[in-house]
């Protein structure tokens, strides 16, 4: 079995067990959250909801924040003397997905 969930505009696919990264949540660690289920799939056939299924959730436990791999951007303008380059480091959140039901 198999569920999209949504978290702020983003889709995952995920199944119980499996362990994903979002963006960084304000929740603490250990504690849990449920999902809306925007696809459902398992043997007996897939539901789609409009726009979520009808009394389909997902619970996930968080289990750290973390930062993610630092990027590199910069800016270069020819014959201006003009090189800027900044770095960035993006907050996630390592959540399990404890349960999908529907």
């Amino acid at each position: 079995m198999y569920a999209v969930i949504l978290d702020r505009g983003r889709q995952f696919r995920a199944t119980t067990g499996e362990k994903l990264t979002l963006d960084r949540n304000e929740i603490e660690v250990g504690g849990t959250v449920d999902m809306p289920v925007l696809l459902l799939a398992d043997d007996s056939g897939v539901r789609v909801g409009s726009p979520y299924v009808a009394g389909a959730k997902a619970v996930v436990k968080v289990l750290a924040h973390q930062r993610g791999p630092k990027g590199i951007v910069g800016k270069f303008k020819r014959r201006k003397h003009s090189r800027r380059r900044h770095g960035f480091r993006a907050e996630h959140t390592i959540v399990e997905v404890v349960s999908i039901s529907g």
